[in-house]
């Protein structure tokens, strides 16, 4: 909303992933039991070279999670 009222314009989603520019093809949906109850979730987007990692870093913390194809919200 910010770069649109700044006449910048909406970017593309990007992948979540630190240092990735790439254009979001996923959505992985998440919430970490200990802190979340059941209807927070924290969404992260995907690019395809990096849905499995990200996927797997949350898998490895036993944190509930969903991967859909596709960016929520996305137009």
């Amino acid at each position: 909303m910010i770069g649109d009222l700044l006449g910048g314009g909406f970017d593309a989603p990007t992948c979540s992933r630190a240092g990735c520019h790439e254009a979001a093809t996923w959505t992985i949906a998440w919430r970490n039991p200990r802190i979340h109850t059941a209807e927070r979730r924290k969404l992260w987007l995907a690019c395809d070279e990096h849905v499995g990692y990200l996927r797997e870093f949350l898998a490895a913390r036993d944190f509930p999670l969903e991967v859909t194809a596709g960016v929520e919200g996305a137009a």
